[in-house]
């Protein structure tokens, strides 16, 4: 009898996490609802949205894709070119500190975690200075290099973790074999850290695409204007057309979206990875 009360029980349990949980999702996917209803209705104000749309109209996708495509280019690169930095520089120091016997590797790495608590406001006033003497104000480069900064800590942290899991043996044997320290590290280790790779390149993009802080304070002009720095001076134009606003920021969250649904499976193994030996 005692067995036969615990399996409702256990199913009560079940049913209750399944619906609090959809609970919580409906609550958080809700506001990307409304972004969606309110695109789709460009003629309705905010306060006169329907819930659910009646009549699809894409006139307001039309609009924001002629008003916003170049930036969301200008993001779409600048984007992929701080992944590339981003990887350039965190694959090597993480190697490093995985594998090398330095001196203060427990400091570096705590120093690196510190960096991530500095608020974004503080790190482009003090860049700015650097940069007009460098002349990178204005340019996609420095826009790159200034949004690589913000995804090389957190992927040099991973990638460390998940390279310390890498046996030892592996690496030996190949330099066994004649391998060099770089060349082992391009065709072992990096092949072998793909997860983790991909993992720290997805949130680089991603910190890169959402940056807005870099963007306003590290460009005086248009000539380099990413779709968040856009759609921020397009709600200053446009307040009144609400549904070319949402329809841009829906245009925008597109490509993370897709990135997340394709590389879920290696973010979660790219996260995890590290964590057993």
């Amino acid at each position: 009898m005692a067995a036969e009360n615990v399996k409702p029980r256990a199913r009560q349990r079940r049913w209750g996490s399944t619906v609090a949980g959809l609970l919580v999702l409906a609550v958080m996917l809700f506001p990307l609802y409304w972004m969606l209803d309110t695109a789709l209705q460009p003629e309705a104000g905010l306060l006169e949205v329907d819930p659910v749309p009646h009549r699809l109209d894409l006139s307001g996708f039309s609009k924001a894709l002629d008003d916003q495509g170049g930036h969301l280019l200008t993001s779409l690169l600048v984007s992929l070119g701080a992944v590339v930095i981003c990887l350039a520089i965190a694959a090597p120091a993480a190697y490093g500190l995985a594998r090398f016997r330095l001196r203060g590797t427990r400091t570096i790495v705590f120093g690196t975690l510190i960096t991530q608590m500095v608020p974004g406001i503080v790190i482009a006033n003090a860049l700015y200075t650097s940069y007009v003497d460098l002349g990178l104000v204005n340019s996609y480069f420095g826009l790159m290099l200034a949004d690589a900064s913000l995804g090389i800590p957190f992927s040099i942290v991973l990638m460390r973790s998940f390279m310390q899991s890498i046996p030892g043996e592996v690496i030996e044997a190949a330099e066994m074999d004649g391998a060099g320290r770089l060349r082992t590290f391009v065709r072992v280790v990096l092949p072998m850290s793909r997860n983790s790779l991909i993992t720290s390149g997805l949130f680089a993009f991603l910190f890169s695409w959402s940056d807005f802080m870099f963007a306003l304070t590290l460009n005086t002009t248009d000539d380099v204007k990413p779709v968040t720095l856009g759609i921020y001076q397009y709600i200053g134009a446009h307040v009144g057309d609400w549904g070319s606003v949402m329809a841009a920021s829906v245009l925008s969250a597109v490509p993370a979206a897709i990135l997340l649904v394709l590389a879920q499976k290696y973010i979660a193994a790219g996260i995890t990875g590290g964590s057993v030996k």
